[in-house]
């Protein structure tokens, strides 16, 4: 149980970092410019190219795992 109360303390120390660090008016900016590289609001499929997609669907899950960070838990 003390591993599990030592990584639960990790995890909330590193969520708690993310809000620092995107929660300033220069961190917002960083993460508004991290949405639209990363496509958070645009379709990640390539017809054409089945490794392009996956490709691109990497890029947007770490945008979306920044996001989940930042929510409040």
């Amino acid at each position: 149980m003390d591993q599990n109360k030592e990584l639960e303390k990790k995890i909330k120390r590193l969520r708690e970092d993310y809000k620092i660090i995107f929660g300033s008016e220069e961190g917002q900016r960083v993460l508004e410019d991290i949405s639209i590289r990363c496509h958070e609001r645009t379709t990640t499929f390539s017809k054409d190219n089945s490794h392009e997609t996956a490709f691109l669907e990497g890029q947007r899950s770490i945008f979306l795992f920044i996001k989940a960070m930042l929510k409040s838990k």
